[in-house]
């Protein structure tokens, strides 16, 4: 499974907010630090709020910051809606799929469960787990350490 950019760059934000919790991040830093256009920052932002997984605030002193504590922010539902508009292969396109087998092929069905488990596994890891106490990572993202919510 190939994972989406859009998918890779939610994380990068996730992640940044995290290592920079207490404070509003803005996209510019994010889009310096974690390489990333902020065309399409703002529009996985847009989708991140959507999901009550970010808070965003307007105006000159604005930014980001995330919504809920990273321990409850599991990366498995980041990649289930992100990835949601992507099939896996052509024949879970309904409304594009040519594939004449699609009635009968069980590769479908196999396709189908190795992407749940893929998300399953995910389910366990939470966006705190990544992040905090992982020193190689923070010192890119942010020269103070993580914290956490006591």
């Amino acid at each position: 499974m190939r994972i989406t950019k859009r998918t890779n760059i939610a994380i990068r934000v996730l992640m940044f907010c995290t290592a920079h919790r207490g404070r509003l991040v803005t996209k510019s830093e994010i889009a310096e630090v974690c390489k990333a256009s902020e065309n399409h920052l703002a529009q996985v932002i847009n989708q991140l709020g959507q999901m009550g997984v970010i808070n965003t605030q307007r105006g000159r002193n604005g930014g980001l910051e995330l919504a809920r504590d990273p321990k409850d922010i599991e990366i498995g539902q980041i990649f289930r809606v992100m990835e949601a508009p992507v099939p896996v292969a052509e024949c879970f396109a309904d409304a594009d799929s040519s594939c004449p087998l699609v009635e009968a092929c069980r590769l479908r069905d196999a396709l189908q469960e190795a992407v749940e488990s893929f998300y399953h596994r995910l389910d366990g890891v939470t966006l705190d787990a990544l992040v905090c106490d992982n020193p190689a990572l923070t010192s890119i993202l942010a020269p103070e350490p993580c914290l956490r919510a006591t």
